[in-house]
């Protein structure tokens, strides 16, 4: 295993639901864990005493920015990585490598400018997306530290894909392992013992996702996977950044459209509900980021699988990739889906033992999730466009739900008929069905048949 192709993993042979899934578990479990570094700041602060609610909210409004910093790293992450397995699919180490460099140049130079870009504007925009003069102590509290770790989470969120792209997902996620346990344990002491509240929290997250880049750096530099990070290949090529970026450009806009849906949401429920409302969205924006977790687990790690074989021309392996990660999918969101229905406090009391917040907590996650099962089929579609190089079909339905869909039920529904904040809820399973129908739908018409 010494030799350099050795150390390649193949997603060539096999079976593919076997190869997905040998990809899918550890990057879901190194995904569900990432989590951790902002879920257990949201547990402990929601359960600060006295106030523990408004707390929970003033992170909630930090989401935006934290939501555009991955926007970023799913730009470069999303669009390299299919380039990079497809040059390992078609034997091109030498072009892989100048990608990888590529990546990371990228990374270090859009970092540096987003810290200074969201210190210098920082307050302002804490008040237009949804902060009232009792939540900006927290949201700004938090923020101006979490700043500073801007670099260390796109390192370990867009360089962390490559690693898996290689074949090696269990290294992948242990650089979430290491990070989240850090976090786990600096957390309480930061937040209760040294009394710093959501300062606390803050550092603890800056400091673990430090530890985790510095993992993945050590791994990619290495040259462990068999594709080394080197200095020499960090040089920009024109053609190269164009192709990163329009491959790029679906998982940014997927992220980038969260980042104007979660303004507009919390500006919408500022209005018409105020900080409890505001709170209850925190909440249930946690949740699903949980709950979607193994949907997109399976079809991130079957993107590098379906990006191999699709650049080695085994078009019926692709297939049989897309078959599954849909089925999967489906199957998994629907049980979901029926947990959420039935069950919906226990999920409302991890994150906070505010009583003023669970009954109308329950009526908003349940409209919420109604009809969870079409958002895996917009995974599935979206995912598959990307992996197979039709970035744009992915970008054209991911701005069609969120920015064609969302935002304006998000802003007309609250007046329609009484619903008030009951219509900011509603909009997201009425986007799901029909933005995810389309998408999965189009995936299927003009890609799957035609392979």
């Amino acid at each position: 295993m010494d030799n350099k192709k050795n150390n390649q993993r193949d997603f060539g042979s096999g079976k593919m639901w076997r190869v997905i899934t040998a990809q899918a578990v550890p990057l879901t479990i190194a995904q569900l864990i990432q989590l951790l570094y902002n879920v257990v700041d949201r547990i402990y602060l929601g359960h600060l005493p006295g106030v523990g609610a408004l707390a929970l909210t003033g992170v909630g409004l930090v989401f935006p920015f934290t939501t555009l910093v991955l926007a970023f790293a799913s730009l470069f992450s999303t669009g390299g990585s299919p380039l990079f397995s497809m040059a390992r699919g078609a034997k091109d180490e030498e072009r892989a490598k100048e990608i990888l460099g590529e990546i990371f140049t990228l990374i270090l130079i859009t970092s540096v400018l987003l810290m200074a870009f969201c210190y210098i504007f920082c307050t302002p925009v804490l008040y237009l997306v949804g902060a009232s003069d009792e939540t900006i102590i927290y949201a700004e509290g938090y923020l101006r530290i979490y700043l500073f770790g801007i670099l260390f989470s796109m390192i370990t969120t867009g360089m962390n894909s490559f690693i898996s792209a290689l074949g090696y997902p269990t290294t992948a996620m242990w650089t979430t392992v290491i990070g989240a346990v850090l976090n786990l344990i600096l957390d309480p002491i930061f937040i209760f013992a040294f009394g710093m509240g959501v300062q606390g929290a803050a550092l603890a997250t800056v400091i673990s996702q430090c530890v985790s880049a510095i993992w993945v750096l050590h791994f990619l530099i290495s040259g462990r996977g068999g594709i080394p990070l080197k200095f020499s290949s960090m040089r920009l090529r024109a053609k190269t950044v164009a192709r990163i970026l329009g491959l790029g450009v679906s998982g940014f806009m997927q992220q980038a459209t969260n980042f104007v849906v979660q303004i507009v949401c919390n500006v919408t429920l500022q209005m018409w509900g105020g900080d409890l409302y505001v709170g209850i969205m925190t909440i249930i924006n946690s949740v699903r980021e949980i709950v979607s977790l193994p949907v997109q687990g399976i079809t991130s790690g079957a993107q590098p699988v379906l990006g191999y074989n699709y650049g080695a021309k085994k078009n019926e392996r692709v297939k049989e990739g897309i078959r599954f990660i849909a089925i999967s999918g489906i199957a998994y969101t629907a049980v979901l889906w029926l947990i959420i229905e039935l069950l919906p406090a226990p999920f409302i009391q991890i994150f906070s033992s505010d009583a003023s917040l669970l009954e109308p907590g329950i009526r908003a996650m349940r409209l919420y999730f109604f009809g969870f099962v079409f958002m895996s089929l917009q995974f599935v579609g979206q995912y598959t466009f990307v992996a197979l190089g039709k970035s744009r079909r992915a970008v054209f339905f991911s701005i069609l739900r969120k920015i064609v869909i969302v935002v304006p039920l998000t802003l007309l529904l609250p007046m329609l008929g009484g619903l008030g904040t009951d219509g900011v809820f509603i909009a997201e399973p009425v986007s799901n069905l029909l933005g995810g129908l389309a998408c999965f739908m189009t995936m299927y018409l003009t890609l799957y048949r035609k392979l």
